[in-house]
């Protein structure tokens, strides 16, 4: 039986992890929070709401991730799939069977969740995000040959796969890290178009300025540095 777990990186987000953890689907084994030092309860809420929560007292995207694979490696029955989700309720949860699907279907390795601007609510993405994430692919078609669209955080990803990508980045650029050796490694991958709302809060990385610039630095300095390698 292929297993599937759910890592979802999140910093004070207790006023929406109860919702997004009631909708998680059944086919999910584990749902693992890293509480990425939360100041609001993040942690004691997701705990109550069932899921195994880690603390990481590093602050960083790339910490929090990078702690639930390593918690989900460690077990002594890792998952055969490993599914990434914010803790901020602009995804939808019950679309996760759908992001799977190619990777059960033995079509893909990596499956990347599409904000496609049909499906995304209004004012759901900042202009920054969607300029940003426009120059990050657009870089990428160009300098890769690659097809992808979107740098979304809804993703899931053969957990395999992901061991061998030796994910390193700690901070904004975990998301482009993975898609970029995902090229290089020549991984099987797609997108599948999902649903995206406003989020509950403020975002850290694209509700800041300098979460921003930090963030699109990151992001292209990933980009650059593999367009020479």
């Amino acid at each position: 039986m292929t297993t599937i777990d759910l890592i979802i990186p999140a910093y004070n987000e207790a006023a929406s992890i109860g919702a997004v953890l009631a909708e998680v689907p059944a086919e999910v084994r584990e749902t693992v929070v890293v509480d990425n030092r939360s100041t609001d309860g993040t942690g004691d809420v997701a705990r109550k709401a069932g899921a195994t929560v880690l603390l990481e007292s590093r602050m960083g995207y790339g910490y929090a991730c990078q702690r639930g694979v390593n918690y989900l490696f460690e077990k002594s029955n890792p998952p055969h799939i490993i599914v990434f989700m914010d803790g901020d309720y602009s995804d939808y949860p019950e679309e996760l069977p759908k992001l799977v699907a190619p990777i059960l279907d033995g079509r893909a390795e990596l499956v990347i969740g599409a904000r496609n601007k049909s499906l995304r609510e209004p004012g759901s993405m900042t202009p920054q995000q969607v300029f940003g994430n426009w120059l990050a692919t657009f870089l990428m078609r160009i300098l890769f040959r690659s097809r992808f669209t979107d740098l979304g955080p809804f993703r899931a990803i053969r957990a395999d796969a992901l061991k061998k990508l030796q994910m390193v980045d700690k901070t904004y650029g975990w998301t482009v890290e993975m898609q970029l050796k995902a090229l290089k490694q020549k991984l099987t991958y797609t997108e599948i178009p999902v649903r995206y709302k406003k989020r509950i809060g403020v975002s850290k990385v694209s509700g800041t300025v300098k979460g921003t610039i930090f963030a699109g630095i990151k992001i292209l300095g990933w980009i650059f540095k593999y367009s020479f390698k």
